[in-house]
């Protein structure tokens, strides 16, 4: 993401012209003077990056505490100076090997929401721009490196057990461990109880190991 007081401007068109048409809510004949809108077409790095549709008043320059445009002597002609943009790169290897995602699968999607400015802020001469999104990150793997499996009831009063296999480029180490967490936890450390893999382990074979000890309280 690219966002903040860019300071493009408006190119060509004079104040009582941009000033109309922003009075008669007809923002497109302003878009193609937009000088970012401009530069996109000239500046290779730019044309990577998307941004919503303008369909809001130029954010600058207006008077402190109201929404009328410069009043000063200068004058300033109305301006979309304060934008977002954003690209995406694909994280793909773009590898030939079974299991991994071919060139033409993204594995990050963004989804603009909406794209708007909040005409009541008045402590600047800027207008605030927000721009919500919907994130989609999908997995660069196609299958997992390791599947668990719960063994028999769970309860809060009773260790538990529980069944991993990992697949055979996944490395081990001494390290590993098996959390449980509670739904929608947002970070690695929000886990309810750990198990240590290597210490709590009770039984292994060539397709999976089994890991007891996980007791936990309920909440």
């Amino acid at each position: 993401f690219c966002f903040g007081d860019l300071n493009f401007r408006i190119a060509d068109y004079g104040i009582h012209f941009v000033r109309e048409s922003i009075n008669n809510k007809r923002y497109n004949l302003l878009w193609e003077k937009d000088q970012l809108n401009m530069a996109k077409k000239k500046e290779a790095f730019l044309q990577e990056f998307i941004e919503g549709p303008l369909q809001f008043k130029p954010t600058y320059k207006f008077d402190l505490y109201s929404d009328v445009y410069d009043t000063s002597e200068k004058k300033r002609k109305p301006a979309w100076t304060d934008r977002i943009l954003w690209r995406v790169k694909n994280l793909c290897q773009h590898a030939s090997k079974e299991g991994e995602f071919t060139e033409e699968e993204q594995t990050i999607s963004v989804t603009l929401n909406n794209y708007i400015s909040h005409m009541s802020y008045g402590i600047s001469d800027h207008k605030p721009v927000t721009g919500t999104f919907g994130l989609e990150l999908k997995p660069l793997l196609s299958h997992p490196l390791v599947t668990l499996n719960p063994e028999g009831e769970w309860s809060a009063e009773h260790d538990v057990l529980i069944s991993y296999s990992a697949a055979p480029e996944l490395p081990s180490s001494a390290w590993d461990w098996i959390g449980l967490f509670k739904v929608a936890f947002r970070h690695v450390n929000d886990y309810v109880t750990y198990a240590w893999v290597e210490d709590d382990e009770i039984s292994s074979n060539k397709d999976s190991k089994q890991v007891s000890q996980l007791y936990f309280f309920l909440m």
